[in-house]
């Protein structure tokens, strides 16, 4: 009885992997590159904008806004707290928010830099809550 880990059973995967990756070999050269149907030298180079794109600076500064939104799910209390914890704010103004979410159907939580406000908006996913984030104004 042959053992389980024959050649038999071991080259033709090996094998099937040889021919695959000779086949693509003449895709992978590096001195030609197919683009659309045309095959272009590597050494031909595309022009390029030299303008410095200040976007990223832009989004880093500019400040964005967590809106919390009502959902019939979450009790005012949980809500209450859940805000306090993420968004480390005291018992009032956890509670005043609150109730614009529960009167208003959505509340404006915080207005932070980007990295900080999507850090909020997993937080307050992670616990249940409905938010959402957008560039503020």
């Amino acid at each position: 009885m042959p053992s389980r880990t024959s050649t038999a059973r071991a080259v033709p995967h090996v094998v099937a992997v040889a021919e695959m990756t000779a086949s693509l070999a003449p895709l992978a050269s590096p001195l030609w590159a197919e683009a659309g149907g045309v095959r272009m030298s590597a050494a031909a180079t595309p022009d390029v904008d030299e303008r410095t794109d200040t976007d990223e600076q832009v989004d880093q500064d500019h400040p964005f806004e967590v809106i919390v939104w009502d959902d019939p799910v979450n009790l005012m209390a949980y809500v209450v707290h859940v805000l306090r914890k993420v968004l480390g704010v005291d018992e009032h103004e956890a509670h005043r928010l609150m109730l614009e979410v529960h009167n208003d159907g959505k509340s404006l939580v915080a207005s932070e830099p980007r990295t900080q406000a999507q850090v909020y908006v997993q937080k307050l996913h992670a616990h249940g809550l409905q938010a959402t984030m957008r560039r503020g104004a």
